[in-house]
This record gives C-alpha cells, structure tokens and sequence, in this order.
C-alpha cells in the first residue's frame, strides 16, 4: 500500500492506495452488483449464472466473476463438474464501517437539527 504525505491535520494530500480499491471497482459495475443480487439466497452455479444474465456470454460471466473473486466478493468451489460461486459480503461489511457508518452520525445530527429548527418555529 502507498502512503500519500499527509496535512498538518493528518488528511491524505495526495492519492492513496487502499486494499478496499478493488471492491469499489468490483461494485462500480451494474452487472457485477447483479450477480451479487443472485448470489444473496444462497451459492449459484456458473451455468445458473449464466441462464440468468441472457445478455452475456459464459465468457462475459466468468469474467466478472473474477473480478469479484479478486475483491473477495465472491468465493467459488468446485463440486465434480459444476463451480458453485458463493457471496461473500465481509467485504461490503468492510466498506459500511469505513465510509457509511462514520456519515451516518454526521447526517442524523444535521437533520436532528434540521427537526429542532422546524420544529422550534425556526421557519417563521
């Protein structure tokens, strides 16, 4: 991982290399977020995989399959002639508690005084 030099205030001044690069890229894509879609209910098969996205090839699902495999999304294993793919959700887990939750907080106190002002009769 890179270090970027950092503020007086601690803030990163420049670009920074971050293990959790490769899940926000893995995300960025509608087609990767779908299989993820399909993987929720429990493992799915390549095939299956591909029988429910019509619009790709195997190829094309493989593909984004190991770019999720590369992020630890997905994780894959294989029974006789069929690779069963199973999601692995740590590291969407690992994104809610580094950049969700923390905004969370900062939201919900702006609009608890958003409320109190409204409330207050700030808007007369």
């Amino acid at each position: 991982m890179t270090r970027a030099p950092r503020a007086t205030d601690g803030a990163p001044t420049g670009p920074v290399d971050d293990e959790l690069d490769p899940v926000w890229k893995a995300l960025s894509d509608p087609t990767r977020r779908r299989i993820l879609d399909l993987l929720k209910p429990g493992p799915r098969s390549t095939g299956d995989l591909v029988g429910a996205l019509p619009h790709l090839t195997r190829f094309g699902v493989m593909k984004h399959l190991g770019i999720l495999e590369e992020a630890g999304l997905v994780t894959s294993r294989k029974e006789g002639r069929t690779r069963l793919n199973y999601l692995n959700p740590a590291p969407v887990r690992a994104i809610y508690e580094r950049w969700v939750s923390g905004f969370s907080e900062l939201w919900s106190s702006q609009l608890l005084g958003l409320k109190g002002h409204i409330e207050g009769g700030g808007a007369n």
